[in-house]
């Protein structure tokens, strides 16, 4: 399905970001993290990353998964495409 340039504008934003791109990074080599292990491990505010994974949620990049308390964080294929796209242009 052929997406709109809204949606496209979505995706790109979704990564246009260097902490973004790290959280690709690291969500790639460690998947089912919180929010909290993200920040302690990118040593960011907790408040700073949880916005941008809503960001990176909404343009279909990360998925959520509730466990207990905690909401866990891994790519999607649309993640992992763009971590690939990224590392081509590198």
């Amino acid at each position: 399905m052929k997406k709109t340039s809204r949606q496209l504008e979505r995706i790109v934003k979704g990564f246009a970001n260097h902490r973004r791109l790290q959280v690709l990074e690291l969500l790639n080599k460690e998947p089912e993290l919180s929010v909290q292990e993200i920040s302690e491990k990118l040593k960011s505010e907790f408040k700073n990353i949880s916005a941008h994974i809503n960001k990176m949620a909404v343009a279909g990049l990360v998925m959520k998964r509730n466990e207990g308390n905690n909401v866990r964080h891994k790519l999607t294929n649309r993640g992992k495409s763009i971590l690939q796209f990224v590392r081509i242009i590198e």
